[in-house]
């Protein structure tokens, strides 16, 4: 009956949380074994838990980068990079969201921010507009998949995985899609006889390479300093931070102090210096040192708009949250997911067939549901049985997040084709189609991150 309460209410228009939870609700006054109180009860602790504290920190972090100028530095770098290579704006496109996906944590922060300047750049360029929103809602992927990630703060706390070694997970997945793009980029490029977008300058080029240089090798210098010398650790990572500012200074770097964003997090996770929440906080201040201290572009009126706009994407994203735990509880006392798991075990226990299912399960899904609302329901039904059959949860976690990242490119409820569509002026059919042929290097990558788990779990057995 929990069930069809559920798809009555969705079926209506009412919103998943509010389906959710009132599906609950009804439910528990319809079979009269618990109190109605037990609804408020197990939502509230449902977000009691100090792990969703990393939510809102990381989503400040993300709307502070976006409202402070980085963007145009980022894009300015990566055209630096790669926009002298044939197709050059398709690959800026690409790298600039591997670089700001590691402050923003989300493919709708990247669609709606980046995206804006991408897009302009490359019709302004002669690209077609088409060509242009299907790469950029490609590389909006690449958002939640390399870290920070909110999908995967929220996976972590509903399956009790660790965020920290979930965050390194989606290191190579994320260096893998980018090469698949930035080839089917090429592809395009030789089929249409595309040129270069600027000319070739090797001093441009030989700052961007430094810049990357400065990014892999400062963390490991730091490492062997700290390592060889028997340094405390503490005082050395401030010094070698204080060290990042005097480059950026002598060298005017164009994006090097918001590259490090990412690094700083997984440095600080991995060694232990601060947990993944703390990790969210600290980032938050990174990007108020280089907004208003570093850059000034940041004023206190943005700031407290940007602030209302993080207290307003928190209390839907807890919502969420809130409502699917007492859904996920009734699920499990119903005994719905148990009776799942065994007909699923039933119908096999070869463990690449279930993964075949559960891809397809929530590339349905996720055409339908926005992703934090659709892990928090499917994570209770499915992780139980993924583990029954040994495989991994940061494996399935991965697995997971890029399912759902797709479904947001999809018809009817995908959140950012319809982003994408306002930004380029494109009706909603012209947008989707766009998209299609960028299925193709994303369903490449989902296969591969499914059956090639060594990808997935080596830097994290690495460090975990």
């Amino acid at each position: 009956m929990l069930k069809i309460l559920f798809l009555l209410f969705m079926a209506g228009g009412i919103p998943v949380a509010i389906a959710m939870a009132g599906a609950s609700l009804v439910y528990i006054l319809i079979s009269g074994n618990l109190p109605p109180f037990v609804v408020v009860h197990r939502m509230v602790s449902g977000i009691d838990s100090f792990p969703l504290l990393a939510v809102p920190f990381f989503i400040l972090a993300g709307n502070l980068m976006n409202n402070a100028g980085i963007t145009t530095r980022i894009y300015n770098f990566a055209l630096a990079l790669v926009g002298w290579l044939k197709g050059g704006l398709g690959h800026v496109n690409i790298v600039g969201s591997v670089v700001f996906a590691g402050m923003s944590g989300t493919a709708i922060a990247d669609a709606a921010g980046l995206g804006t300047i991408e897009i302009k750049a490359m019709q302004e360029h002669g690209y077609s507009t088409e060509f242009a929103v299907g790469v950029t809602a490609a590389s909006a992927t690449l958002g939640p998949i390399i870290p920070p990630s909110l999908p995967f703060v929220i996976y972590g706390m509903m399956g009790n995985v660790s965020i920290g070694a979930l965050f390194l997970a989606g290191l190579m997945p994320g260096l893998l899609m980018t090469i698949l793009m930035m080839l089917t980029v090429t592809y395009y490029a030789h089929k249409n006889g595309w040129g270069r977008d600027m000319k070739f300058s090797a001093p441009r080029l030989i700052k961007a390479l430094t810049e990357l240089a400065v990014v892999v090798g400062w963390p490991l210098l730091l490492w062997l300093v700290v390592a060889k010398l028997d340094l405390p650790a503490q005082p050395t990572v401030f010094a070698g931070l204080a060290s990042l500012f005097v480059l950026d200074k002598l060298f005017k770097f164009e994006a090097l102090l918001p590259i490090m964003t990412p690094v700083l997090l997984i440095g600080g996770m991995s060694t232990g210096l601060f947990t993944p929440t703390e990790g969210a906080i600290a980032a938050c201040l990174w990007a108020m040192i280089l907004g208003f201290v570093w850059y000034r572009t940041l004023k206190w009126k943005m700031f407290l708009k940007v602030c209302l706009e993080t207290i307003e994407t928190t209390s839907t994203v807890l919502f969420i949250v809130a409502a699917a735990s007492i859904f996920g509880w009734m699920l499990t006392a119903t005994g719905v997911t148990t009776d799942i798991a065994t007909w699923v075990l039933g119908f096999t226990k070869e463990a690449w067939v279930f993964l075949l299912l559960a891809n397809l399960l929530m590339l349905f899904v996720g055409c339908f549901l926005e992703p934090t609302a659709a892990i928090t329901i499917l994570v209770p039904i499915l992780l139980p049985i993924a583990l029954q059959l040994g495989i991994d949860p940061v494996h399935f976690g991965l697995v997971m997040v890029l399912n759902l990242m797709i479904g947001l490119l999809h018809p009817p409820m995908g959140l950012v084709l319809f982003v994408l569509a306002r930004v380029a002026g494109l009706s909603f059919e012209r947008t989707t189609m766009a998209i299609l042929p960028w299925l193709v290097p994303l369903l490449l990558s989902l296969a591969v991150i499914t059956y090639v788990p060594q990808l997935v779990l080596w830097l994290p057995k690495m460090f975990f």
